[in-house]
C-alpha cells in the first residue's frame, strides 16, 4: 500500500511539469485490473443446416511485444511483412463443435500449437470448416472435418491476406479459391534505400478534393513495397492436395467464385497510384475467369477515383460495386451512377443496376433504375430481390421489391428516415443456400420474408422476428424479447416450425445462446458462459429518461456501485458520451438501448469506475439537431452544452450525481466533444480525451456527419475547433493517443498540437502517447496503463474535489 501511495504521489507531483517523463507501464487498482483481465466471451457460429454449433475461444489481449512486431503502413493497409497478412487481427485459440440441440462439446483435434485462428468459414454442405492460421512468418490454410472433429493443414500454400479473408469456398465443397503469395518474387525492397529523386504530386485544374486519410503511400519506395506485399496469385486449391494457378499475378483484392463454381470474378488494383487516397480508390480491372484460368470476360476497367465530390452520397462515375447474383448460377452485377456521381446534380435516376449472365458475350441488362443512391441488394429468386437506397441530405432510405422475372419496376416496401429507430422494420434474414451463398429466406410461395430487428421502442430495445408478405405488406410477429432479458435472434433454424436461436442476457447474466421453439415457448440453453464479472456483485443499472432545455428527450445509462444506497448521498461522477447528428428532433428524442443488457466491459468502457465509488453516466445522449435547411453543426456548441447540463441536472435530481465532482470523457469524436465542453462550459472538474481531433482545419473536406468543406462553412469549422479556444480551457484535461492511430482525421499530431496550445496558455494538461497502438487500443500493457492514467486523473481532480452538500 505504501508503494502504491508513493507511486501516485510521484505521478501527481510531476503533473505540473512540462518536461517529458520516462515512466514504465503502470497498472490500475486491482478491482479495475481484474475486470479488464476478464476472459473474452467465446464466439459462436452455426451451421446453416442447423445441426452444428461452433464455439471459438478468443485470444486475450496481446502483449506490447506482440503488438510491436514490424508493420508497414501502405495505401490505407497495415501489413505485417513477416506474415504477408494484416498486422492487427483478432484470433481464436481453439475450436469446439457441438451437435444441436444437446450434444456434447467436441474439441477439434490436430490444431497447431498456440493456434492463431481467423477467417473461419463453413463449407456449403456444412461438412467442413476452412480457416487460416497465422504463424510467425506466414498465413496457412487449414481444413477441419466436422464428422471427425479433426483438422489438417493444406500443405505448400502460403496465403496473402493483406486485403482480408484470402479464400472462398467453391460450391462443389471440394475446391477453394485462394489468394496466395507469389513464389519466387525475390527479396523485399528496402524501406531505407536512398531516394532516387523527390516525391512529386501534381494537379492541373481538376477539382479533386479528398477527405483526410491515414497510412497513405508517400514515395516511390512505398509504391515498391506495396507492389511487393500486395502481389498475389489466384490459386484453385483442391482438398485432395492438387493446386493450379488461375490467371496472372497482380494486386488482387478479391477473387470470388460464381455460385455455380464455374467462374471466378477477379478484382485487380493497378497503377497509377495515389498519395492522397487509399487503395480502395486506386484504378481496378475486373475480369471473369473460368476454372482453367482463362479470361472469358473483361468486365470493367475503372480509373483512379480522384475526382469524386466530398459529399457523403458522392460516388465515382462508371461501374462500381461488382458482385454475383447470389441466387443465379453465374450472373455478374454492378451499379453505375447516372448523375455523374454528384448528389447535388438534379437527376430523376441516381443509380442503375446492371446484370450480365454467362457466357458474358451479350449486352448488359438493366435490372433497376433507382431514384436514390444504391446501398445494397438482397437476392432471393427470379421473382424477388430487395434493393436498398439512401439519401444523406434528409436521411431518407427506401427498400424496394424487384421482380426480375417480369421486369417489374421497383415497388417501395419501406420508406423512412434512417434515424427513426422506432419505425425500423428489421433486416431481412438471409440463409445460405446449397451453393453456400446468402439469399433471402422465403416461404414456399416466395412472397414471404423474415425480418430480424432490434425493436427500438419508448421502453427500450425489444428485438423481434417478423414474417412479412412483401406483396400484401401484411406482417405476423413470431416473437418479441420480454423483460427482464434482452434477447437477440441470431439465426433461424426452421422457418416452418419457427425454431430459432437467440443470444440472451440481463444486467446480472452474461450473454448465452438459447434454442427457441416459438409455438411451444420451449427454451433450450445451448451455452453456459459464466459471468466474467462475478466478483463485482450485482451491478446497478438504470436507463435515465429526461429532457434538455429545448424539449429534446434524452437518455443515459446510469451505473452505480454494487452496494450503493441512496442515503449514501451523491457520488463523484464520470460521464461518457459520443455526439450524433440528427435532422429531426423527434428522431433525436427516441430512447436508445435497453435496461436489460449485460455490461460487457471493453477496454474503453467508463463502467470500470463503479469499483472506485463513482456514479457512471454511460452512452449519454448528445444529439446535435438541424431541421429543414439548417445543418446540425450550425449550433453544435449550444446543443452540446445543453445536453451535458441536462444529464448532470437529472443525476442531481435523483440524488446520485454530485454536480461539483463530475468528469467528462470520450474517445475519437467523443474526445473532440470533451475538449469542446471544457472550452465552453464550467460543468466539469476534469476531462479525459482519447484519440481525438481538435483542429478541424486539418480535416477540411468534411468530418463525422459534416459534409460541408471548410471553405463552404469556415465559421462552423472554427467554432467547433477546441484548438481555437485553448486559451479558455482551465479545467484539467488528460489527453491520450495511440502512436499509430489509423483513423481518418485523428492523426496523433492533433493531440500533440492541442497539448502544445494548452501548455502555452498555462492549462493543467497531461499528454500520454501509447506506443504501437492504433485508434483502438489492444496491448495489455497499454490498456492497463491507460486505466491507471485515467484513475489517477479522476482521483486527483474529481474525487478529491469538495463534494456537494447531501440532499435533505
Amino acid at each position: 500500500m505504501k508503494i502504491l501511495r508513493l507511486t501516485l504521489a510521484l505521478c501527481v507531483g510531476t503533473m505540473g511539469l512540462a518536461a517529458a517523463q520516462d515512466l514504465p507501464y503502470q497498472t490500475p487498482p486491482r478491482a479495475i485490473a481484474a475486470l479488464a483481465e476478464a476472459p473474452p466471451t467465446p464466439r459462436v457460429s452455426f451451421a446453416s443446416n442447423g445441426q452444428w454449433m461452433l464455439v471459438m475461444d478468443v485470444q486475450d489481449m496481446p502483449t506490447i511485444a506482440e503488438l510491436s512486431q514490424p508493420e508497414l503502413r501502405l495505401a490505407g493497409l497495415r501489413i505485417n511483412p513477416r506474415t504477408n497478412g494484416s498486422s492487427r487481427a483478432s484470433y481464436a485459440s481453439s475450436l469446439r463443435l457441438r451437435q444441436l440441440p444437446d450434444g456434447k462439446d467436441l474439441l477439434i483435434t490436430g490444431l497447431p500449437a498456440n493456434a492463431r485462428i481467423s477467417d473461419v468459414q463453413w463449407s456449403p454442405d456444412n461438412t467442413k470448416i476452412a480457416f487460416t492460421h497465422t504463424t510467425n512468418n506466414h498465413v496457412e490454410l487449414w481444413i477441419a472435418d466436422v464428422a471427425s472433429a479433426s483438422a489438417r493443414l493444406v500443405p505448400n500454400l502460403f496465403l496473402n491476406s493483406v486485403f482480408g479473408t484470402p479464400f472462398e469456398w467453391v460450391s462443389d465443397n471440394k475446391t477453394i479459391i485462394a489468394r496466395a503469395v507469389v513464389g519466387g518474387r525475390g527479396e523485399a525492397p528496402s524501406a531505407t534505400e536512398a531516394p532516387k529523386g523527390p516525391a512529386i504530386q501534381q494537379n492541373i485544374g481538376k477539382t479533386a478534393g479528398a477527405r483526410t486519410y491515414q497510412d497513405l503511400l508517400k514515395s516511390p519506395i512505398d509504391e515498391r513495397l506495396f507492389d511487393y506485399y500486395a502481389l498475389a496469385q489466384v490459386v484453385k486449391v483442391g482438398l485432395d492436395g492438387r493446386m493450379a494457378p488461375l490467371g496472372q499475378p497482380g494486386i488482387i483484392q478479391q477473387a470470388l467464385p460464381a455460385p455455380n463454381g464455374r467462374y471466378v470474378m477477379v478484382r485487380t488494383r493497378h497503377r497509377p497510384y495515389s498519395y492522397t487516397l487509399p487503395v480502395s480508390s486506386f484504378p481496378q480491372r475486373v475480369d471473369i475467369l473460368n476454372l482453367e484460368g482463362l479470361v472469358v470476360k473483361e468486365l470493367a476497367e475503372v480509373p483512379l477515383a480522384d475526382n469524386v465530390p466530398t459529399s457523403f452520397d458522392a460516388v465515382p462515375t462508371g461501374p462500381r460495386q461488382f458482385g454475383w447474383r447470389e441466387d443465379a448460377p453465374n450472373t455478374a452485377f454492378w451499379v453505375e451512377a447516372q448523375d455523374g456521381g454528384n448528389p447535388k446534380t438534379e437527376a430523376a435516376v441516381r443509380d442503375k443496376l446492371y446484370g450480365l449472365a454467362a457466357p458474358f458475350d451479350g449486352q448488359p441488362q438493366e435490372l433497376a433504375a433507382l431514384p436514390l443512391r444504391f446501398r445494397d441488394i438482397h437476392w432471393g429468386n427470379d421473382k424477388l430481390a430487395l434493393v436498398e437506397g439512401y439519401r444523406w441530405a434528409d436521411r431518407k432510405e427506401t427498400t424496394w421489391t424487384l421482380d426480375l422475372a417480369t421486369k417489374t419496376s421497383l415497388t417501395p416496401l419501406f420508406e423512412r428516415s434512417s434515424q427513426d429507430t422506432y419505425t425500423h422494420p428489421g433486416s431481412p434474414y438471409l440463409r445460405r443456400n446449397a451453393q453456400g451463398r446468402y439469399v433471402l429466406h422465403t416461404d414456399g410461395t416466395g412472397d414471404v420474408v423474415y425480418l430480424i430487428g432490434v425493436g427500438a421502442s419508448p421502453e427500450g430495445d425489444r428485438p423481434f422476428i417478423d414474417e412479412l408478405n412483401v406483396r400484401t405488406k401484411k406482417s405476423l410477429r413470431w416473437w418479441r424479447s420480454e423483460a427482464p432479458y434482452y434477447e437477440m435472434p441470431v439465426t433461424i433454424l426452421d422457418a416452418n416450425k419457427r425454431v430459432f436461436v437467440t443470444r440472451r442476457e440481463s444486467p446480472q447474466e452474461s450473454p448465452n445462446y438459447y434454442l427457441r421453439d416459438a409455438p411451444s415457448l420451449k427454451v433450450t440453453p445451448l451455452t453456459k458462459f459464466p459471468n466474467p464479472y462475478a466478483s463485482l456483485g450485482n451491478l446497478q443499472k438504470q436507463v435515465l429518461k429526461y429532457k434538455r432545455a429545448d424539449g429534446v428527450e434524452l437518455t443515459a445509462n446510469l451505473y452505480l456501485p454494487p452496494n450503493y444506497k441512496k442515503e449514501d448521498g451523491p457520488l463523484p461522477t464520470l460521464m461518457e458520451a459520443y455526439p450524433v447528428e440528427f435532422k429531426d428532433k423527434k428522431d433525436a428524442s427516441q430512447v436508445k438501448g435497453s435496461p436489460y443488457t449485460f455490461a460487457r466491459l471493453n477496454w474503453g468502457s467508463p463502467v470500470f469506475w463503479v469499483t472506485q465509488g463513482y456514479a457512471v453516466l454511460q452512452g449519454t445522449s448528445i444529439p446535435i439537431v438541424g431541421e429543414g435547411a439548417k445543418q446540425p453543426n450550425d449550433t453544435y456548441v449550444e446543443q452540446l452544452t445543453a445536453s451535458a447540463k441536462a444529464a448532470i441536472d437529472e443525476g442531481k435530481r435523483l440524488g446520485v450525481v454530485d454536480p461539483n465532482r463530475v468528469a467528462v470523457m470520450g474517445h475519437s469524436y467523443g474526445a473532440f466533444m470533451t475538449a469542446n465542453l471544457l472550452a465552453h462550459t464550467n460543468l466539469f472538474k476534469a476531462g479525459i480525451a482519447r484519440s481525438g481531433a481538435y483542429n478541424r482545419t486539418l480535416t477540411p473536406f468534411g468530418f463525422q456527419g459534416e459534409e460541408r468543406t471548410f471553405w463552404e462553412a469556415p465559421e462552423v469549422y472554427n467554432a467547433m475547433s477546441p484548438f481555437n479556444f485553448a486559451n479558455k480551457i482551465k479545467t484539467p484535461i488528460l489527453l491520450i493517443h495511440g502512436e499509430a492511430d489509423n483513423n481518418s482525421g485523428t492523426f496523433p499530431i492533433q493531440s500533440e498540437r492541442f497539448y502544445n496550445a494548452l501548455k502555452g496558455h498555462g492549462a493543467t494538461v497531461r499528454y500520454v502517447v501509447l506506443p504501437a497502438e492504433s485508434h483502438g487500443y489492444a496491448a495489455r500493457e497499454s490498456i492497463m496503463h491507460m486505466l491507471w492514467e485515467m484513475n489517477t486523473w479522476l482521483d486527483t481532480y474529481v474525487k478529491k474535489a469538495s463534494p456537494a452538500e447531501p440532499l435533505k
